[in-house]
């Protein structure tokens, strides 16, 4: 019976460890209520790396505790051969949109190969020499945070180098609700690049399954992927990230009004890069409020904000609280609205100055037309109503958690 036994446990301890059932990080709060990330479940995953050449597409929010998970990895002896670095850089300081060029790691000097760099994608070459390609970073939920892309590429060239991804999944911050339109076809980009609402309520190991399982990658491939899931985590408990994912959002209360604020990227506004109230406070030199005023400079993670050395009027948002922002469980798209309504004629006549963008960041043509015509919030929510049922049916079938 001995070896049958052991070949038992072979073949299906991968299994357990990789894909749990949807039930398991419930059960697991009757011994510990603590949220534990996948990366900290190292004694799930280290059989697993043990004399395999690793590259790892990470970021300073890759830690295991207070500790870098290359740090830990190399810490143990294992055969860590590259970094691949996504948008903000392995160090996450770099502006949105800075290009980022490879580099060697001071620290470990392991080279750096970037991925928001002349290339997004990696190259066949630049896989040629792993076993096994580890995901490990904190996302916040929304559509067009670049992180997900990163890993949707990383999926796609792991899938042609033939070579197993692993994501060690981390709690979404905002899992707690889904909301906004459906990514049209058309407006597909590196800020939207599967067809989800903006806030898509799945954590990056969830989204990595609907990825792989509905076929959205280039040439309709599918990798091998594995993952480690979260212990303890529910989309409806409440998880503050430990460190900021991005230099321009700081805090909680940044990453609650992020998916509403971060719309008026595609106009000429400010949302406080170049401030210490970014994506918690919004205003341009011409708006009529005059409650409240800040001035943007170049600051680390903002070398160049919008409106630069320029006095912005509009509303100071950072004295909400977390709780009805947690509470509202929609994207904050009041705010917006209210900065088109209040804006004077010539002001309003050149408000979407980045219309492609704007157009990209939403997914679709019709909002922007939307609110050129007047429609009131009722009204555009009620033009994603639909499809956002629909979304919620296919979202079901990739939870991890309850």
């Amino acid at each position: 019976m001995r070896p049958v036994y052991f070949l038992f446990v072979a073949i299906c301890l991968p299994i357990f460890l990789f894909w749990p059932p949807k039930e398991a990080p419930a059960q697991t709060e009757v011994f510990d209520n603590q949220i534990k990330t996948g990366a900290e479940q190292m004694h799930h995953y280290l059989p697993f790396l043990k004399g395999k050449r690793l590259g790892l597409l990470v970021n300073h929010s890759s830690t295991i505790k207070e500790t870098h998970l290359v740090d830990s990895l190399l810490a143990l002896g294992l055969n860590v051969k590259k970094i691949f670095a996504p948008e903000h850089g392995f160090r996450g300081t770099a502006d949105r949109g800075e290009k980022i060029l490879d580099a060697k790691d001071p620290k470990t000097g392991l080279p750096i190969v970037s991925l928001y760099g002349k290339n997004r994608k990696a190259k066949a070459a630049e896989l040629a020499d792993l076993d096994l390609v580890i995901f490990d970073i904190q996302d916040v939920g929304v559509r067009f945070y670049t992180y997900s892309s990163s890993m949707t590429y990383m999926m796609e060239a792991c899938a042609r180098a033939k070579i197993p991804f692993l994501v060690l999944d981390r709690p979404n911050p905002l899992g707690h609700y889904i909301d906004g339109p459906i990514l049209e076809k058309e407006q597909r980009s590196f800020v939207g690049l599967h067809p989800v609402p903006i806030v898509h309520g799945l954590t990056l190991a969830e989204y990595a399954r609907m990825i792989n399982e509905e076929f959205w990658l280039s040439d309709s491939l599918q990798c091998d992927l594995k993952y480690v899931a979260c212990l303890n985590y529910r989309h409806d408990k409440y998880y503050e990230l430990p460190i900021k994912p991005s230099p321009n959002l700081p805090n909680m209360r940044s990453i609650y009004l992020y998916p509403g604020l971060c719309l008026f990227e595609g106009t000429q506004f400010s949302v406080g890069r170049g401030t210490q109230k970014q994506f918690q406070c919004y205003g341009h030199p011409a708006f009529p409020s005059r409650q409240y005023s800040f001035k943007p400079a170049p600051m680390p993670g903002a070398k160049s904000p919008v409106q630069n050395q320029q006095l912005c009027w509009g509303e100071d948002l950072s004295l909400i609280s977390l709780d009805s922002l947690q509470a509202q469980k929609q994207i904050p798209l009041q705010y917006f609205l209210k900065a088109y309504e209040e804006a004077p004629a010539n002001l309003k006549q050149k408000f979407f100055s980045q219309k492609a963008f704007f157009d990209k960041l939403v997914g679709n043509s019709w909002l922007r037309n939307a609110i050129q015509k007047g429609e009131n919030e009722k009204q555009i929510r009620a033009r994603w109503a639909k499809e956002l049922e629909e979304y919620k049916v296919l979202r079901q079938k990739y939870l991890l958690y309850p």
